[in-house]
C-alpha cells in the first residue's frame, strides 16, 4: 500500500468494482469534509444505478467460482486481509480520524483493530460453521445445506466506519456471497483504503465491489436491485423502515440494525467507582455517537445526588480538542447537519424544563474554528415523557433522574420505542436475574459496558431493528438453508 506522506491533501476516491478503481459513470462527485476544521478535503462518486449495475455485474460474475472456492481458501485470504489491516493500523487509524472527527487514538485502540478482527473471526467462525443431519432410524436420513446466497448488498453507517462497514463484508464473502456495499458517504475514506487491502490480500475480483455516494441514489438503486438478494443495513429506523418498505416486497432477507434510546439503570448496591467511570465512557464514547450509548441514565434516589455531583465532576474533566491530540477525550461531531441537531435536541431539553448540568454549548478549538466540536453535556430532566428522553440525539448529551423502584425503572426503561441494549448495575442477583429478563432490549450488559464476544448474536427489538448479527447468526443471515432427504 502506499504510505501516508503519498496521500494527497485532497483526495478524489473512487468507486471499486471488479478488483479495479473508477469513476463513477456520469462523472458526479459529492464534497467530503473533514469535520475537525469544516474543510472540504476531498471528493467522493455519487453513484448511479449504472454504476451499481456494473459492480453487480462484477459481484454475479464472480459468484459461480467464490461460491466453489474451498473453505479453506475462502479463510485464508479473509485472514490475510484482518492481517494487512493491522499492519496498516496507523495509516487507517489516521484516516477514519480525518474522516470522521473522532480521536485518532480511539480509531487505533478500537475501530480499526475491530475491523480486522471481523474478517479474522469470520475467516476461522467459517471454517466451524456446520450443516445439521437428523436421521429417521431405518427410513431416511436428512441433511441441511447452508449454501450462499448470491450477491449481497451491505450497507454501512457513519459513526463506525470501518467496523460496521467489515461486520458486514466479512460474513457475507466468508459465506461464499458476492457484494456490493455501499459506506456513508459522510465517512467513505477507510472503505475505499479497504480496496487496496482486498488485493493486496489477493482477494478474486468482483468479490467485493465499493460504490459510494448518498443513500437515496446509490442505496436505492441496491435496495430495489430486483437481483441483490439480501441486504444488511445499519442506520436510522427511518431509513430501515423505508428500506424494508422497498425490499421486503421483493422477497430480500432483510437485517436491519436500528436506532437505540438506551437505558443505564444504577443501583445503590452497585460498585460505584466502577460504575461512574463506565457511565462516563458509555456517555460520551465516540463524542456519543454510537448506538449503544447509555443516553438515559436513571439512578436510585438514595445515591443519586452523590452521583450527580461525581457524574458532573468528571464529565467537566473531559478534553474536547482536536482528533491527533493524544490527550483529546472529545473529537468532533461528524458534520455541521449534525451538530445542529444536537444543539436542537439541547434547546427541546430547555423547553420542556431540563436542567443544564454541564455543557450545552459549541467548541471553539484554537487553530480549527470552524469544527464542529461540542461540549459534552449533561441534563436533568424532570420526567421520562420529554422528547429528549424518547427521541435518538445521538451526540454527547445525557439525561439523568432519580427513580424509587424497580418496577417503577423498569417501566421508564421499556417505554420508549427502541430496544436495542441496556446497562444494569447492582450486585443482587435476584435483581439481576428480573430485570435481564423483562428489560426489552437485544444485548444486556450487567455491571459492564461494550464487552463484546464476537460469537454472540446482535441486535434490536421493537424499532431498534430486525435480525441479528455477529458469530453464526450473520453466516445464517447470509446463506439459505435447503434440506435434503435421501430414503434407505
Amino acid at each position: 500500500m502506499k504510505k501516508e506522506n503519498e496521500i494527497p491533501t485532497f483526495t478524489r476516491i473512487k468507486n471499486y468494482i471488479n478488483g479495479e478503481f473508477h469513476n463513477p459513470t456520469q462523472d458526479n462527485w459529492i464534497d467530503n469534509y473533514n469535520p475537525s476544521n469544516g474543510e472540504v478535503y476531498g471528493q467522493i462518486p455519487n453513484s448511479s444505478k449504472e454504476d451499481v449495475e456494473n459492480a453487480y455485474i462484477a459481484a454475479k460474475s464472480a459468484f459461480p467460482s467464490w461460491s466453489q472456492t474451498s473453505i479453506e481458501e475462502r479463510s485464508r485470504i479473509l485472514i490475510k486481509i484482518s492481517e494487512l489491516i493491522e499492519a496498516n493500523l496507523q495509516r487507517f487509524a489516521e484516516a477514519e480520524s480525518k474522516d470522521n472527527g473522532k480521536p485518532i487514538s480511539l480509531a487505533k485502540a478500537v475501530d480499526i483493530p475491530r475491523a480486522a478482527s471481523n474478517f479474522r473471526f469470520f475467516g476461522n467462525a467459517i471454517t466451524q460453521f456446520a450443516s445439521e443431519s437428523h436421521e429417521s432410524v431405518g427410513q431416511a436420513i436428512n441433511y441441511t445445506l447452508r449454501q450462499p446466497i448470491g450477491v449481497v448488498g451491505c450497507i454501512s453507517p457513519w459513526n463506525l466506519p470501518l467496523y460496521l462497514f467489515t461486520w458486514k463484508i466479512a460474513p457475507a464473502i466468508a459465506a461464499g456471497n458476492c457484494v456490493v456495499a455501499k459506506p456513508s458517504e459522510v465517512t467513505p475514506m477507510t472503505a475505499y483504503l479497504l480496496g487496496e487491502i482486498c488485493n493486496e490480500a489477493g482477494l478474486p475480483k468482483g468479490v467485493l465491489n465499493i460504490v459510494h455516494g448518498l443513500g437515496g441514489s446509490t442505496g436505492q438503486a441496491i435496495i430495489e436491485h430486483e437481483d441483490i438478494k439480501a441486504i444488511s443495513f445499519t442506520g436510522g429506523t427511518a431509513t430501515g423502515a423505508h428500506i424494508a418498505k422497498v425490499a421486503a416486497p421483493m422477497f430480500k432477507k432483510l437485517s436491519l440494525e436500528l436506532g437505540g434510546k438506551n437505558p443505564n439503570i444504577i443501583f445503590a448496591d452497585c460498585d460505584y467507582n466502577d460504575m461512574l467511570d463506565t457511565t462516563v465512557r458509555s456517555s460520551f464514547a465516540n463524542q456519543g455517537q454510537i448506538c449503544l450509548c447509555g443516553s438515559r441514565i436513571f439512578v436510585e434516589a438514595s445515591i443519586y445526588e452523590k452521583f450527580k455531583k461525581d457524574f458532573i465532576k468528571k464529565v467537566k474533566a473531559l478534553k474536547v480538542g482536536h482528533p491527533s491530540e493524544a490527550s483529546t477525550n472529545i473529537g468532533a461531531l461528524v458534520s455541521k447537519p449534525h451538530i445542529e441537531k444536537v444543539k436542537e435536541y439541547i434547546n427541546i431539553a430547555k423547553a420542556e424544563n431540563g436542567t443544564i448540568l454541564c455543557g450545552g454549548n459549541e467548541v471553539t478549538v484554537k487553530g480549527y474554528e470552524n469544527g464542529y466540536y461540542l461540549e459534552p453535556t449533561v441534563i436533568e430532566v424532570p420526567n421520562d415523557e420529554c422528547r429528549v428522553n424518547q427521541e435518538e440525539v445521538f451526540g454527547p448529551v445525557v439525561t439523568i433522574m432519580p427513580f424509587n423502584t424497580e418496577d417503577e425503572v423498569l417501566k421508564m426503561a421499556n417505554k420508549v420505542k427502541y430496544g436495542l441494549s441496556a446497562t444494569l448495575w447492582t450486585n443482587n442477583l435476584k435483581r439481576t436475574m428480573k430485570m435481564s429478563n423483562e428489560l426489552q432490549a437485544g444485548i444486556v450488559w450487567v455491571n459492564t459496558w461494550m464487552m463484546r464476544d464476537l460469537r454472540t448474536p446482535f441486535g434490536g427489538v421493537k424499532a431498534s431493528g430486525v435480525g441479528r448479527e455477529g458469530g453464526f447468526e450473520a453466516l445464517r443471515f447470509f446463506t439459505e438453508a435447503k434440506n435434503v432427504c435421501i430414503k434407505y
